[in-house]
């Protein structure tokens, strides 16, 4: 019962992160579109117009940097990371959860760690000292060199939460993380444009 609670806890914690990491998955893919609509606007002024803006260029780039680092987090929860386990994948499943577990604490936490470590006074340096983009028209830059602490931050959080899961699902408290638990979002595409082709070709018999 005294291991029970503990690792309860740390589940419940654990279940806390990856809400917050589905939160921004969700909330994410706007950038993109934003970051579209963007570079057509700014295209299409100084295509019919004449009119550019470096302000409007470097806003681009900063919502490249939100769309690649702040859903690191939500892409480690969903298993879209690189896995190089051509050996791996041959040998018991709790071997695979042991080597989980040992490459998230002695690999991804201390690279994650180093960048966060001068991610944040680097971020401080630029947010204290008011700094601004070289170029004529540009933007502030603090919120930029924000992103890098802030999205290894993420991954950081959803690297504790994973390793949470490893643990428990070796002591039988958790599903194995590293199992998807249902199709992937390419998965669930192909089956709606599935669903639609087979709608469209039923309302093209039945017109027959």
């Amino acid at each position: 019962m005294s291991e029970r609670k503990p690792m309860t806890a740390l589940l419940h914690f654990s279940r806390a992160i990856d809400g917050m990491s589905l939160v921004l998955g969700r909330i994410l893919p706007w950038a993109v579109i934003i970051a579209v609509l963007v570079s057509a606007g700014n295209a299409l002024s100084r295509k019919f117009f004449q009119v550019s803006s470096n302000a409007w260029l470097e806003a681009q780039l900063y919502l490249f940097g939100v769309i690649f680092l702040l859903p690191a987090g939500y892409t480690l929860l969903k298993n879209g990371h690189v896995r190089v386990d051509i050996l791996a994948s041959k040998l018991p499943r709790r071997v695979q959860l042991w080597i989980e577990i040992l490459g998230v604490v002695f690999l991804m936490f201390p690279a994650v760690l180093l960048i966060v470590w001068y991610g944040v006074p680097n971020f401080l340096a630029s947010f204290e000292s008011g700094e601004t983009s070289p170029n004529a028209g540009g933007l502030i830059r603090w919120p930029a060199k924000l992103l890098v602490p802030l999205g290894f931050g993420f991954l950081l959080l959803a690297g504790l939460s994973h390793l949470i899961k490893c643990l428990g699902f070796l002591m039988g408290r958790c599903p194995d993380p590293m199992q998807p638990a249902g199709p992937s979002e390419e998965e669930e595409l192909m089956q709606e444009l599935k669903a639609e082709l087979d709608k469209a070709d039923d309302e093209g018999r039945g017109d027959k």
